[in-house]
């Protein structure tokens, strides 16, 4: 009896010990599954993000914060974009005048020098047609106010985008938004088909690499004019482009800077970008460089994967 006894106990402690195996791959699985921070395309809280993605970003190049997140708030981490106009008017150059408070409700008047600028304002058409960048000015107050070129009727949305330079979140950069109405009947301007290629005042604009949600990506534009290379891009903004993106369907902002090192007034023909685009779909695209002192907005749909 004992001497059979022994190889049926081996077995079942075999049996028990591959199982506890099994077990604790099973576990270690799981627990791969949910640390979801490290998978692109996943959607995470805010705290996730800022505590796993950002501090890899601000050493990169050509890369904007997480911090700044899709601009699709007024508010974030107590800073609060406010405006007492909700309507424009139509047709017609337009100022909107907006402040920033700080955490503590009170207007914030110190700004940090973010590409040359205190603060970048732009607008958009919820169809994605009709961009604006602009560089308002603010008053000793902390009230901006931004020039808005002719609006066309519909929804829009604005976003000021900055960097507190004192308080709470000093050097962070922020991107905060509102909607606006203007009045009137307009239509919808149909979103232009996905293409590599766009034309501008001449120039030719190309757009290679598959950027892929969520996560950072090489992408590189070529600007060419007449078939040949151009080789004399201006520095604007402190980098030879500007790109800005707008995502289809929430009009979500992202916007990214060439790694491409400024070296005078010879920049192109191709330019350098780590690419982000947080989520997949379809992104409207607006590069604006310069060239003899004039700047060109070239603006193309780009699907992100």
């Amino acid at each position: 009896m004992l001497t059979s006894a022994r190889p049926i106990a081996r077995r079942r402690a075999l049996a028990a010990a591959g199982t506890a195996v099994v077990l604790t791959l099973t576990l270690a699985a799981c627990g791969s599954s949910t640390n979801s921070s490290s998978m692109p395309g996943m959607d995470h809280s805010a705290k996730a993000s800022s505590a796993s993605v950002s501090p890899s970003t601000d050493d990169m190049p050509g890369m904007d914060h997480m911090a700044a997140g899709n601009g699709l708030t007024d508010n974030t981490d107590g800073y609060r974009l406010t405006s007492k106009d909700m309507a424009l008017a139509a047709g017609k150059q337009t100022p909107y005048p907006f402040t920033v408070t700080g955490p503590d409700g009170k207007p914030v008047t110190a700004f940090a020098v973010d590409q040359t600028k205190r603060m970048h304002f732009y607008a958009i058409r919820s169809d994605l047609s009709g961009f604006q960048h602009i560089h308002p000015t603010m008053a000793a107050d902390g009230t901006w106010n931004a020039d808005l070129a002719s609006l066309a009727p519909g929804s829009w949305r604005v976003f000021a985008s900055f960097r507190p330079d004192s308080g709470a979140g000093k050097g962070t950069a922020f991107v905060l938004s509102r909607t606006v109405t203007v009045p009137g009947t307009g239509t919808e301007t149909p979103l232009p088909a996905a293409a590599r290629t766009a034309e501008v005042d001449g120039y030719t604009v190309t757009v290679n690499g598959e950027p892929m949600a969520g996560m950072a990506h090489p992408m590189t534009v070529t600007i060419t004019k007449d078939g040949k290379p151009v080789t004399g891009l201006e520095p604007y903004l402190d980098t030879y482009a500007h790109l800005t993106a707008f995502h289809q369907g929430d009009t979500a902002f992202a916007h990214l800077h060439p790694t491409t090192k400024v070296n005078g007034d010879h920049g192109g023909p191709e330019l350098s970008f780590n690419a982000e685009l947080p989520t997949s779909g379809n992104w409207r695209l607006f590069l604006q460089f310069q060239t003899a002192g004039t700047l060109h907005t070239a603006a193309l749909t780009l699907n992100v994967g």
